[in-house]
């Protein structure tokens, strides 16, 4: 089998450039995470990376994979065709080393439309009522509950890449998961979150966040139904 050829987007913290790695592969049936960690372990101990589970469920080995937002644990060379791989860090987000991006500011929107259950705590500290969930309640969240905030739909979404203050998938499709949630009441606090320019509004349709998420949650549709939401709660006013 001929050498893969592999093309990194190094960053040292003053200048980008390009290096690119000759590897020795015995199958196309390895991800292009462990294409990585060979060329770290084998040709460059300075190359960073950041990975952890290598499950496609911490999230952390998100980067662009040959023009793609993808995770290199979930990519295997099988579903690259060609022998020669570009690499380059998450579009979006500021490069801390390599292919390390700085991801907080990710979080820091997504704690903004508050990612957790409201309710009234005396109802739940005082009370010995369970308060249950039929399946059709949890089908209206289920599949938003899959995110592992990855950042990609971050990295592929044109808004996120022109204006700094949207607010993202990641954060509104949140937003979306808890508020469908029918034990959480917190929907009223959140919608005047995200019932901003900064917020769903910004969002343009493009979809990209969808198409690049590894888990299906299709943040694009999350985004859709805040908005219907949104205007459901205005005529009432």
């Amino acid at each position: 089998m001929p050498a893969l050829t592999v093309k990194v987007k190094r960053f040292d913290g003053k200048k980008s450039w390009w290096q690119e790695y000759k590897v020795d592969i015995k199958s196309r049936k390895i991800s292009v995470l462990d294409v990585l960690v060979k060329i770290k372990e084998e040709q460059d101990p300075t190359l960073a990376v950041r990975y952890s589970c290598r499950m496609a469920i911490c999230g952390s080995c998100g980067m662009v994979i040959n023009g793609v937002p993808r995770l290199a644990c979930q990519t295997l060379l099988a579903e690259i065709k060609d022998d020669t791989i570009a690499v380059e860090p998450m579009w979006n987000h500021r490069v801390i080393k390599d292919l390390v991006v700085d991801t907080e500011p990710n979080f820091e929107k997504l704690r903004k439309v508050k990612p957790y259950t409201i309710r009234d705590l005396k109802e739940i500290y005082e009370s010995d009522r369970e308060i249950g969930q039929k399946p059709e309640e949890l089908e209206k969240y289920y599949n938003f509950a899959y995110c592992i905030e990855c950042g990609l739909c971050m990295a592929a979404c044109p808004v996120v890449a022109t204006n700094p203050r949207f607010l993202g998938p990641m954060a509104l499709a949140a937003a979306y998961r808890w508020s469908a949630d029918s034990r959480d009441q917190g929907w009223p606090v959140r919608a005047k979150i995200v019932d901003t320019e900064e917020g769903v509004w910004s969002c343009h349709l493009a979809y990209t966040c969808s198409a690049v998420c590894p888990r299906g949650v299709d943040p694009g549709f999350a985004i859709q139904l805040v908005k219907a939401a949104l205007m459901r709660r205005a005529k009432k006013l």
